[in-house]
């Protein structure tokens, strides 16, 4: 018996949930002498950034994916939805690409990424719907006007920040320094 091939591509492809967080890894603002503290723990309810951010000498802490590869392919896709229980704060999600086109991304020193400011409830899980056409792209949370545009068929890696300065390099209100705790539940291509 065979099952009838359909190029339709199913609605919803979980990218991160459960079990695939485990290879996530914190990154914080340690790297550039700032000393917040923050480490990523996977848990059966999903992924655990938990620690402490300090503002003076960076102000961000972050849980990144390890990288595709290969690369991830949602071009059949509009955008992603995350799950996330983040005590009210607001987040900036960044998505790493391949760039095929100038090999820019390499030539830039931190990397090109694609952002969006992801705001959270205070209480409850958020969910949130992040269509690729409203990322932005930055270097080092600095805006850039270079000739590019998003590719979402090499999705290289995918990074969840909470940071003094929002996708426009501009202080981000839904910042707070101190203890933190964040659950991602899920990511999920729609």
């Amino acid at each position: 018996m065979t099952t009838p091939h359909h190029h339709q591509p199913p609605e919803i492809r979980v990218i991160a949930t459960g079990e695939s967080f485990r290879d996530w890894a914190s990154l914080n603002d340690t790297i550039m002498g700032g000393s917040s503290s923050a480490g990523c723990r996977f848990s059966d309810q999903g992924l655990v950034l938990e620690g402490e951010v300090v503002s003076a000498g960076g102000g961000f802490v972050s849980c990144r994916s390890p990288v595709y590869r290969p690369p991830l392919d949602l071009s059949s896709y509009a955008g992603l939805r995350l799950r996330l229980d983040g005590e009210g704060r607001s987040f900036k999600f960044a998505v790493a690409c391949r760039d095929r086109v100038f090999g820019l991304t390499e030539l830039i020193p931190g990397g090109l990424r694609w952002v969006t400011t992801v705001a959270t409830e205070s209480a409850d899980t958020t969910v949130v719907e992040v269509p690729f056409d409203s990322l932005k792209p930055v270097v080092r949370a600095k805006p850039v006007s270079l000739p590019v545009r998003f590719d979402p068929s090499c999705i290289t890696r995918l990074q969840l920040l909470h940071s003094r300065f929002g996708d426009d390099g501009e202080p981000n209100p839904g910042y707070r320094a101190g203890a933190i705790k964040l659950l991602i539940r899920s990511i999920e291509a729609f």
